[in-house]
């Protein structure tokens, strides 16, 4: 645990100009809790009642421009735009001069979009909280999502303080102070891998492979890809923070095909090797599309075999033509990478419930994806059949061969045993 020695500098991200009761109610609170609030103004049109740290025209003249420009631009959507522009320079360079311990900001649908550029800016382990009245709704892309962004309903207060708004908005307000003062930055003492799967039930390569290189000297994250969890391994990935990655459930990919909501957002398995770090990549799980096990199965997907994992999330197998067709997205995004992939297709099953005597077994059906994936490799892909299940240690053990020569080459760097 990290706990500062000096109050932590809090971002209080608002128009003041619209939200100044709410936004002066959130300094009280930071400041009784302990913190440092840092008020930043994003106003277009009036002025706050009180005197910013940055102003909007700080703001504006970040994005290379002035107050009178943006409200000559159009309408509040390119108004917007640009202030977040600004604000996302803004906020880089108090974080890059250690200014900034955590965020937090307040608005509805215009302050909320501003706000995620904001957040997506600040590094992993900095305290990011939104305060907003569509969280949690499916109106946010999960590519706009920071890996640990932190978010709680505005509830009931579009427009002035009540009780409601002061119970939400204290909590918040509480609770970014107490993780800017208590938050460890991640340790970059040793490489980091980055590795994908399903939870252990549906897919188990990292009980083998995580204290595996553990040994070797490197840190594991292993990330949940339902979703949101491919978000924040695509985010870390764009940010260059892996070493390497065992990209080895890229479910998400099928779900994005197939329009589930369980989406990662257009570029899963693209940024680590846009970022130029090397990839093993295998199929986790692409035979599924995953769906809300509390909504009806859609109308496309009947009669397609169906597990629900449990009340909140179910899959149902996508047809062998449906497979053919996430073949050929796959190997596209891994066409463009710019350091060595090595793509492992387990011939015999790629996740837990394809199995003989499972509701999910396809033989036929997981044949034509193997088929399709040899047809649709790209030379630039290192490619190598595995005979076995991914869940077999065999695999494993295949995956942690081509690591190894990876490294002995250089082509992965070497890590630091403590």
């Amino acid at each position: 645990m990290s706990l500062s020695a000096r109050p932590p500098k809090i971002l209080v991200i608002g128009t003041g100009d619209t939200k100044s009761e709410e936004l002066l109610f959130m300094a009280e609170v930071i400041t009784t809790a302990g913190g440092v609030p840092v008020m930043v103004d994003v106003s277009v049109l009036g002025e706050p009642p009180y005197a910013p740290a940055h102003s909007k025209h700080d703001v504006a003249e970040a994005a290379g421009t002035s107050i009178q420009t943006i409200i000559d631009s159009g309408d509040e959507n390119t108004a917007m735009s640009l202030m977040a522009k600004g604000a996302v320079e803004l906020v880089r360079g108090l974080s890059e001069a250690g200014e900034v311990d955590g965020m937090i900001a307040l608005g509805g649908s215009l302050g909320t979009d501003l706000a995620l550029d904001v957040a997506a800016v600040l590094p992993l382990g900095v305290p990011k909280f939104i305060v907003s009245t569509i969280a949690y709704s499916h109106l946010l892309p999960p590519e706009r999502i920071a890996p640990d962004l932190m978010m709680i309903l505005w509830a009931g207060g579009l427009y002035g303080l009540n009780p409601i708004c002061r119970a939400v908005l204290s909590q918040a307000c509480g609770a970014v102070v107490g993780a800017a003062k208590a938050a460890e930055r991640p340790d970059r003492a040793r490489p980091l891998i980055g590795m994908t799967s399903l939870g252990s039930s549906c897919l188990k390569y990292m009980k083998f492979l995580k204290p595996e290189l553990e040994k070797r000297g490197y840190d594991v994250a292993v990330f949940h890809s339902t979703g949101m969890g491919g978000r924040a391994y695509e985010a870390v990935a764009a940010d260059r923070g892996f070493a390497a990655v065992f990209d080895f459930c890229i479910q998400e990919v099928t779900n994005a095909e197939n329009g589930s909501v369980v989406t990662s957002g257009p570029d899963r398995l693209e940024n680590a090797g846009r970022a130029g770090i090397p990839q093993i990549v295998a199929p986790g799980a692409v035979d599924m599309v995953d769906m809300p096990a509390w909504q009806d199965t859609p109308v496309r997907f009947a009669g397609r075999p169906y597990h629900a994992h449990n009340r909140l999330i179910a899959s149902v197998t996508v047809s062998p033509e449906q497979r053919r067709d996430v073949a050929r997205v796959v190997a596209d995004k891994m066409a463009g990478a710019l350091a060595p992939v090595a793509f492992l297709l387990p011939t015999q099953g790629i996740q837990e419930w394809d199995q003989e005597g499972e509701p999910l077994h396809e033989p036929a059906a997981l044949e034509a994806f193997v088929d399709a994936m040899r047809k649709a490799m790209p030379a630039s892909v290192i490619f190598e059949e595995v005979d076995t299940h991914i869940n077999a240690p065999d695999f494993a053990v295949k995956a942690l061969e081509v690591f190894d020569r990876w490294v002995a080459e250089g082509v992965v760097a070497k890590g630091r045993i403590a």
